[in-house]
């Protein structure tokens, strides 16, 4: 069994300074070094160069098609489970994997270690083609369609066991939003299949409410996968792909329970109800009466209730388009908090905001050079700097927030424009945040 790890070497800007002043001392170099140790490496061989001049061969590959910046090389990590190939065989097919993969375009350096319990070949390819210039693409889809299934191959035909994948996979950003608690345009689509669900008895029935709901179908006798894209969306979604309890399958066998009587829908929950809180006071204090929010921030404040905010009972549900940029909630939350700090209520003091938050940091980045200078001549001020590095990176995040703000209000204002269109009383609420802006 053999599994991969590909590594993407590049440099810094200060490394990319030490490579261009010095050749023999960048990453790539360093790479090379430690895959050929002989401390560590049995057995070594170079495809399409010399393991000696390696290096340099690399580097004349990239001067000769004028691509000396980026990405200098990769560094796959092709390990063998403990046991499973004696050294000179997992050499072997370390070297049947490296020419696979890369042909007869890259020049790399295949290495065998045999310091630890488990075989692993270290390869390491420049970025660049001797053939053509092109550079290698690394990526999600290469890593799983081309790297993976290469080695997977070399594997089968040399009698080793492969990881084959269980399930289906799921898009990073997918992933990580589960992983966190937030919300994902996939649950979202869950969430819409389930309240179909619950007003259907047949599969024609359910597919009719998800068209109610305003989703496309793709169904029918020549339609392989059923798909569902959601109102105003471009992407399709297989119900195979959102999951168990969601294929077609699925979704006939829950029907079928329900028609059965071996399962009944569920209304929709309720959201729930909250107490009214009453506040005794004498008599004689007169309250101050609370500030009504304007502008920019009270068109977020209505914004942020549609996304989270508790559901009242409405004749139909916001569009899905709204819906859909609770994946974007955390966001907003960001640069509603920064509009409250600050007070801002319209674009002119938003400008402002920027201006003077871009003048602060000019304003420290001067006083930081001069801290420098003072620390070069060996004065302590390691506390001044740090704090002025804490202030600086408040200050450059809140100036992105404001960047984002300004790129994000005319879609906030069209999605809460759409919102009012469809509820009741609509000409009212749309006259309000007229007033309000």
């Amino acid at each position: 069994m053999a599994y991969d790890k590909i590594i993407v070497i590049h440099s810094r800007l200060d490394h990319c300074l030490d490579y261009t002043l010095n050749e023999e001392k960048t990453d790539l170099k360093n790479t090379l070094d430690y895959g050929m140790n002989p401390a560590k490496a049995r057995l070594v061989t170079g495809i399409n160069c010399d393991p000696d001049r390696a290096h340099r061969e690399m580097q004349a590959t990239k001067r000769r098609w004028d691509k000396r910046g980026g990405i200098l090389g990769y560094h796959i990590v092709h390990s063998f489970a403990p046991g499973e190939v004696t050294p000179e065989e997992a050499h072997e097919t370390g070297v049947e994997f490296a020419r696979r993969l890369l042909g007869d375009r890259y020049e790399a350096v295949v290495s065998t270690h045999t310091d630890r319990e488990h075989l692993h070949c270290h390869i390491v390819f420049n970025s660049v083609s001797f053939m053509d210039g092109k550079k290698y693409r690394s990526d999600f889809e290469s890593y799983f369609d081309t790297l993976r299934e290469t080695s997977n191959a070399v594997s089968r035909e040399r009698g080793l066991s492969v990881i084959e994948a269980e399930g289906h996979g799921k898009q990073y950003a997918e992933w990580d939003a589960e992983r966190t608690g937030k919300a994902t345009i996939s649950g979202l689509v869950r969430q819409d299949i389930d309240a179909a669900i619950r007003e259907s008895f047949t599969f024609e029935s359910f597919l009719a409410a998800l068209r109610r709901q305003g989703y496309t179908i793709k169904y029918g006798e020549n339609i392989k996968h059923t798909a569902i894209t959601p109102p105003g969306g471009k992407r399709a979604f297989r119900l195979d792909s959102l999951g168990d309890g969601y294929t077609e399958a699925d979704i006939r066998s829950r029907l079928a329970a329900v028609r059965n009587g071996e399962a009944t829908t569920q209304p929709m929950p309720l959201p729930p109800i909250i107490p009214k809180r009453y506040r005794v006071r004498s008599g004689n204090i007169r309250q101050r009466p609370r500030k009504k929010l304007r502008g920019f921030r009270a068109l977020y404040v209505y914004y942020l209730y549609l996304l989270g905010g508790p559901r009242r009972r409405q004749r139909r549900p916001p569009p899905f388009s709204v819906r859909a940029e609770v994946t974007r909630l955390h966001q907003y939350q960001r640069q509603f908090s920064l509009l409250q700090k600050y007070r801002v209520d319209t674009d002119r003091q938003l400008s402002t905001l920027e201006d003077a938050l871009q003048a602060r940091i000019d304003a420290l980045t001067d006083s930081r050079k001069e801290l420098y200078g003072q620390r070069r001549e060996s004065l302590d001020v390691e506390a001044e700097i740090a704090a002025v590095n804490g202030e600086l990176r408040q200050l450059r995040r809140e100036l992105k927030i404001c960047g984002r703000i300004e790129a994000d209000i005319p879609r906030v204002r069209q999605q809460v424009r759409l919102c009012r269109e469809q509820e009741p009383h609509a000409p009212e609420r749309d006259r309000k945040i007229r007033k309000s802006r």
